[in-house]
């Protein structure tokens, strides 16, 4: 993206979104970070993220956004803030509703009246599409969510079509697979990689829910990052909605194995400890992702065995 640019990064202290910040501002962009920190973290905005600023504001508060958002005057938003454990989706819907509905209204809201060129919202591929998907699923598929929390994330998608026809926002949705990598919290809202590599560097057998056949995409979150400033840099109009993942489906008895290999640690931690499968959670996710390579021109993904590496040694510094 042009050094020029002027963004807006909500959720931007987290996980994902200071990926997002620190390519942004490696690149010379100014970049306001709109984040309540109920679960992003300062110390993930060191490095060239320092150099952004920072509103902590819960994005339910509509006026306190609308003033933040408007008075940066983005070109571009991108939106990362969201409640993601599908658990406490499944036990209080109102409170996943409240936070990733009614805060993805605001933010579009605040990014229509600030006048952004295009909003890069952020949706899931692992838990919006139905149990009878084809594998790998394309982007046409039906979203018939499991979860509340994909239900809530099919809600925002359709908002953000509400916001195009009704508004004129350009709003892209990117559905994700399963991410992991660098600043995920092993001991919070984290991915399976995280938790897993957080076991095995413990010398922990990991707890694995079901019996382990279940599959998942996973992407890298550099990867994701590319893809974020990707679709917020291509010029002409862009699909609403693309995957963002590898195309790979990987079962969770083979990714712990490939954990355990890239750890180096004893091939006994690859066993896992079973437990009752959790509601809501589909038994293959796999996302085809030939749009977004195509339109948005992105690489190979990252393979998951350097991107095991990547986090491993990013959790060994800790």
């Amino acid at each position: 993206m042009a050094a020029s640019t002027r963004a807006v990064v909500v959720g931007g202290a987290g996980f994902i979104g200071s990926s997002v910040v620190e390519r942004l501002a490696s690149g010379g962009a100014e970049v306001l970070v709109v984040d309540d920190l109920s679960r992003g973290r300062l110390e993930n905005l060191k490095g060239p993220g320092a150099a952004a600023e920072l509103a902590e504001i819960d994005i339910r508060d509509a006026d306190a956004l609308h003033r933040a958002v408007t008075a940066f005057r983005p070109e571009v938003v991108f939106h990362l803030a969201a409640q993601i454990d599908v658990r406490a989706s499944m036990a209080d819907p109102g409170e996943d509703a409240w936070r990733n509905v009614v805060g993805s209204v605001n933010v579009f809201s605040a990014a229509h009246a600030a006048g952004a060129r295009r909003v890069v919202n952020t949706s899931t591929g692992g838990a919006i599409y139905g149990p009878d998907a084809p594998v790998p699923t394309p982007e046409t598929a039906p979203t018939e969510p499991l979860s509340a929390y994909g239900l809530s994330k099919r809600t925002v998608e359709t908002y953000a079509d509400w916001f195009r026809r009704a508004k004129g926002l350009d709003v892209v949705t990117l559905r994700y697979g399963n991410v992991y990598g660098e600043r995920q919290d092993p001991k919070g809202d984290a991915g399976v990689i995280a938790i897993f590599c957080d076991a095995v560097l413990e010398g922990r057998r990991p707890t694995v829910f079901g019996d382990g056949s279940q599959t998942r995409d996973f992407v890298y979150v550099g990867d994701v990052a590319a893809a974020n400033l990707a679709a917020a840099a291509a010029e002409g109009p862009l699909r609403p909605v693309y995957n963002v993942g590898t195309g790979r489906e990987v079962s969770i008895r083979e990714l712990l194995a490939a954990v355990a290999r890239a750890a180096g640690a004893d091939p006994a931690l690859a066993e896992p400890v079973l437990a009752p499968a959790r509601a809501g959670e589909v038994p293959r996710s796999c996302l085809d992702v030939r749009e977004a390579r195509r339109d948005l021109g992105l690489p190979e993904p990252t393979p998951l065995e350097e991107g095991l590496r990547h986090t491993l040694d990013w959790m060994r510094s800790l």
